[in-house]
C-alpha cells in the first residue's frame, strides 16, 4: 500500500540519528512516503509551497529547537501541519504547542497506533487546508484583475450605496457606475449582489481598499 501518492509525505526532523532511522523505517513500512532532516534549518532549507504532506518533529534540538520550527512554519507560505515528538512529557509545553495548531503532541515512547493515527490525522488536515488555500488563492486571483476604479466601486456596492451615492461620492456620473457594476459581475463570475458579497466575504476581502 503506498499512501504517499493521495496524502503527501513526511517530514521527520530529529537530532537522533538511531531515532530518525527507526521512525522512517516504520512509516515507509507503512507505506509512506519518508524524508528526513536531522535539523530545522536544513529541513526549512528546502521547504516550497510545492511540498505537501505534514512534519513530524522532534521538540529539543540544538539551533531551531520544535517549537521555533513551528513557528517558522506558520509564517511561511506552507504552513504545514506539526506532530510534535519528546523524549518526556511536558505539559506547559505541550499546552503552547497545542495552542499553536500542532496536530499532536507524544513521547517518543508512545506506541505506534498513537503515532500513526496522528500522522493520518495530520495528513488529513495538511491535504484539505492546501486545498482551502488553493481555493482562497483562485478566488483572490479574481480580484487581482480588476482597476483600481473598479474596486472603488466594489468598495461602495459592498456598503449597499446606490448607483447615484456611489457616482456622488467617486465624481462619476451614474451611467459610469452601472458600467463598472457590470464588468465586476463579469470579471468576478457572478450574477448579483447577494452573490458578490458571498465572494468577497469567502476571500476574506472585508477591508481590501482600493490603492
Amino acid at each position: 500500500m503506498n499512501l504517499s501518492s493521495e496524502s503527501g509525505t513526511v517530514f521527520i526532523v530529529d537530532d537522533d540519528a538511531s531515532f530518525l532511522k527507526s521512525v522512517s523505517r516504520l512509516l515507509r513500512a507503512t507505506g509512506y512516503n519518508v524524508l528526513t532532516f536531522d535539523s530545522a534549518n536544513k529541513f526549512l532549507e528546502q521547504l516550497v509551497p510545492e511540498m505537501s504532506g505534514c512534519v513530524l518533529a522532534d521538540l529539543q534540538m540544538p539551533g531551531m529547537n520544535g517549537l521555533e520550527l513551528q513557528e517558522a512554519l506558520a509564517k511561511s507560505a506552507n504552513p504545514l501541519p506539526v506532530v510534535f515528538l519528546s523524549g518526556r512529557g511536558d505539559i506547559p509545553t505541550t499546552v503552547q504547542a497545542m495552542r499553536r495548531g500542532a496536530e499532536d503532541f507524544l513521547t517518543k515512547l508512545s506506541p505506534k497506533e498513537k503515532l500513526l493515527d496522528a500522522i493520518s490525522r495530520a495528513l488529513t488536515r495538511g491535504a484539505q487546508e492546501r486545498k482551502e488555500r488553493g481555493r482562497l488563492e483562485e478566488l483572490r486571483g479574481r480580484f487581482d484583475g480588476l482597476t483600481a476604479r473598479e474596486l472603488e466601486v466594489l468598495e461602495h456596492v459592498m456598503r449597499g450605496e446606490l448607483n447615484k451615492q456611489i457616482g456622488d461620492d467617486l465624481g462619476i456620473n451614474e451611467r459610469t457606475v452601472k458600467l463598472h457594476r457590470t464588468n465586476l459581475t463579469r470579471r468576478l463570475q457572478v450574477r448579483s449582489v447577494a452573490e458578490l458579497t458571498r465572494l468577497v466575504e469567502a476571500a476574506g476581502l472585508f477591508t481590501r481598499t482600493p490603492k
